[in-house]
């Protein structure tokens, strides 16, 4: 296990290969394991950092007010790395976004996979159906212990919550967990039980967010950018993507057939392929 001190946490990392300096930051549904091909693949070419998010995998508890952006970036000075390319999936990108405007000479380059957005609301639907959820797997009274934290989580109640979410978000409303790789839909329950029973065991954390967000200030971005965006996602998620793409000076946009939320995951060749391809531009190695 590695961990670095970056201040204000400790944080799981690791890092591999020389050259650009190249930050895959996690989705909220996932961890840094979710990186594990295109993390093998990248350290040919450039030096490859990922890491888990405050409060996963091997970095310490979030507690109180986090600033995932911030925690970023903080990273990034811990590294010593003066400027890096920022791969990030779902909220993961929503931080990468968040850090390359509070820090533009930071970022050089963009990747982002069915990503988030801060400042965007989500529409009344998708809200409902994520209420639908949760009431469909754990019941009321024990799901108010657990989003309280420090509590003790019934591990029937953590792996009912993981297959449900995975299900609503990483398969898709169109398909069926069978529709994935054995492998890809044992990655995204493993990821996704370590989430509920580090986040309901944990300590109470409130998110903290930019001022302004990113919505409306996408034309600031004046960097290389790669949106992803996977056909098979959420609707609600997959108009984010489109939404990047439309408001980001010369973004590439890469619409991935027969893939969720997580490409990274799914389809981790065809994933990799294309970011090589992307980074080959706009983050050269050589």
């Amino acid at each position: 296990m590695t961990r670095i001190d970056i201040g204000h946490t400790v944080l799981g990392y690791e890092e591999a290969g020389e050259g650009p300096a190249v930050v895959l930051v996690h989705a909220a549904a996932a961890d840094r394991r979710m990186w594990d091909h295109a993390f093998t693949a990248l350290a040919g070419r450039y030096r490859v950092v990922r890491y888990d998010w405050r409060g996963y995998g091997e970095s310490d508890d979030a507690e109180g007010p986090v600033a995932h952006y911030r925690d970023l970036l903080a990273l990034l000075d811990a590294l010593d790395i003066g400027r890096a390319a920022l791969v990030g999936s779902s909220m993961g990108g929503a931080h990468a976004v968040d850090a390359a405007l509070v820090a533009p000479d930071r970022v050089g380059a963009l990747a982002l996979v069915c990503p988030g957005m801060t400042g965007r609301a989500w529409p009344p639907e998708f809200v409902e159906a994520g209420r639908r959820v949760v009431a469909g797997a754990v019941a009321p009274e024990r799901m108010a212990i657990y989003r309280a934290g420090n509590a003790d989580p019934d591990p029937a109640d953590v792996a009912a919550m993981a297959e449900a979410q995975a299900r609503f978000m990483v398969v898709g409303p169109d398909r069926v967990p069978e529709d994935l790789s054995a492998q890809a839909w044992e990655r995204a329950l493993l990821m996704y039980r370590a989430l509920f029973r580090r986040a309901w065991s944990g300590p109470p954390t409130e998110m903290v967010w930019p001022d302004p967000p990113a919505e409306g200030r996408l034309t600031e971005i004046g960097v290389p950018v790669l949106v992803v965006k996977g056909l098979s996602d959420v609707p609600q998620v997959q108009d984010v993507a489109a939404q990047y793409a439309a408001g980001i000076p010369g973004a590439r946009l890469l619409e991935m057939p027969d893939t969720g939320h997580l490409p990274p995951v799914e389809h981790p060749q065809v994933f990799t392929a294309a970011l090589t391809e992307f980074l080959a531009d706009a983050a050269p190695s050589r």
